[in-house]
């Protein structure tokens, strides 16, 4: 697992929800989640599996109609990893640093 060369409340907000998750999520759950538009998300979440943190699997269900889902998980490595770093952030912005919240 690679370290994250810059980790903006943007990915703090997508690290956050991946790490809450019961279950892996599929990107629009993220994106709804985390309060983050499909323009961010989606690269960060590209960035955050090429470096090791996520792991990505395509849904495989024909019996459901609509677009295939690409579904997210965080690695062992990467769930430590976001946890220290979501916690590294809060620390930095202060006691006020809040992200948006996760609804789903």
């Amino acid at each position: 697992m690679e370290p994250l060369s810059r980790i903006t409340p943007a990915t703090v907000d997508v690290l956050r929800v991946l790490d809450e998750a019961d279950v892996a999520c599929w990107g629009l759950r993220v994106i709804k989640s985390s309060g983050r538009p499909a323009g961010t998300v989606y690269p960060i979440l590209e960035r955050l599996e090429v470096s090791g943190w996520v792991t990505s699997v395509w849904e495989d269900d024909p019996s459901r109609s609509g677009p295939r889902r690409r579904y997210y998980e965080l690695t062992d490595d990467g769930a430590a990893a976001a946890r220290a770093a979501i916690v590294a952030f809060r620390a930095r912005r202060g006691p006020a640093a809040s992200t948006t919240a996760v609804t789903a």
